[in-house]
């Protein structure tokens, strides 16, 4: 089980690499295919939506087949294919459609891994399996930072395309040979989504779910790129610098995160008093968005660092699922997650064109944090009601 979930961890790197590596890729897109700020939004938002789509038929899969072939298959057809689709493209289009594939075959692996977790291991560490999961996962997100641009001074942005391609088809082929799957619950295949959604202590986890991923995956994976070359002036390099210390501030909140609700005796304060610190943060660079240097960066990666609470908020939902519905429920959080991440994607690339000002470069992006600071609030207001739980 422990060479399975590391596989997984694996292809959680593929996944966090293929959601973030757009913001560095903004400035050669453009220059070689035209892809605008909005095109690239819109090709990041469709990652987001396909992947989330995908995880109502990835939780019914994960209960009634299991996570091995679950992940491996769709891994290798849409992960790689995407990948390759990607490498070929001539235009915008092309790329929209490579991000729908990549989100497909990236749906499955890390609710494979919590499916695992769930079903294996005792109740109480899940939080902490959870986000140690993320954290190692999120060296795909710094991949997608300095070492990208480096791979693409190297050997071009196809190049490392057709490369990564081939990786994830190795990482597909491990998962089908080395995962096992776990013993059936009593039950499984019998009930439904909607029987997840008859469970009102999960609504206001979904609520929060629903705004406490969006922000950080959005500033890291798409606006920071174009937020540095537009305000800041910053090449590729630069903006792979900024991009890698945010995505470290990532890894380490997710590792943060993961033992402090058994530290402090609540998921439920952890969670709100996290995003509410990613708010103030989102406010500040909303005030200042032109500070430029430290201050900047530092308010980024407390975004990051703070944003990183995903696998707290899945856990939490997690304590009120019964055991024959653990692959629907947490792909259902999965999906609120992801599926307003790409909504809002796709949202900040419009409000960003709408706000577009020549003369104030830095105007489009302060509207942009002033939003997510905004639905943040919203979300914290809403999960006030939620019960707590360290079941």
């Amino acid at each position: 089980m422990r060479a399975g979930i590391v596989c997984l961890i694996l292809g959680y790197v593929l996944s966090q690499f293929y959601r973030a590596f757009l913001a560095v890729l903004t400035p050669v897109l453009k220059a070689e295919l035209g892809a605008t700020a909005e095109d690239l939004a819109a090709a990041s938002g469709l990652w987001f939506l396909a992947f989330a789509l995908m995880q109502i038929p990835v939780g019914e899969a994960l209960d009634r087949i299991g996570p091995r072939v679950t992940t491996a298959v769709l891994l290798a057809v849409g992960g790689a294919g995407g990948a390759a689709v990607f490498a070929m493209a001539g235009g915008p289009g092309a790329i929209k459609l490579a991000m729908v594939l990549i989100g497909i075959g990236c749906a499955p692996v890390l609710m494979a891994a919590y499916y695992i977790f769930a079903r294996v291991y005792p109740p109480a560490v899940f939080g902490t399996l959870a986000g140690a999961v993320i954290g190692f996962g999120s060296l795909g997100n710094i991949a997608s930072s300095l070492p990208l641009s480096a791979a693409v001074d190297l050997i071009g942005w196809r190049g490392t395309l057709w490369a990564m391609a081939g990786l994830t088809l190795v990482v597909s082929a491990a998962i089908a040979l080395v995962v096992r799957d776990p013993a059936r619950a009593e039950g499984a295949g019998k009930g439904s989504v909607l029987d997840v959604l008859k469970i009102p202590a999960l609504w206001p986890v979904l609520a929060m779910m629903a705004v406490a991923y969006a922000p950080a995956a959005g500033v890291r994976g798409l606006w920071t790129g174009p937020y540095f070359a537009d305000v800041f002036g910053a090449d590729a390099a630069a903006i792979g610098q900024a991009t890698l210390v945010m995505g470290v501030a990532m890894v380490l909140g997710n590792f943060a995160y993961g033992p402090l609700d058994r530290v402090l005796g609540t998921r439920k304060w952890l969670v709100f008093g996290g995003n509410a610190l990613m708010a103030l943060c989102l406010t500040g660079l909303f005030l200042w968005p032109d500070a430029g240097g430290w201050v900047t960066l530092a308010l980024l990666c407390g975004v990051g660092f703070f944003g990183s609470s995903f696998p707290m908020v899945v856990a939490h939902g997690r304590a009120f699922m019964p055991p024959h519905l653990v692959g629907r429920g947490v792909t259902l959080i999965n999906l609120f997650g992801i599926g307003a991440a790409g909504l809002l994607q796709i949202v900040t690339g419009r409000l960003h064109a709408a706000l577009a000002d020549p003369a104030q470069a830095a105007a489009p992006y302060a509207g942009l944090f002033l939003f997510y600071a905004g639905l943040v609030a919203l979300g914290l207001t809403i999960y006030l009601w939620s019960r707590d739980s360290l079941k």
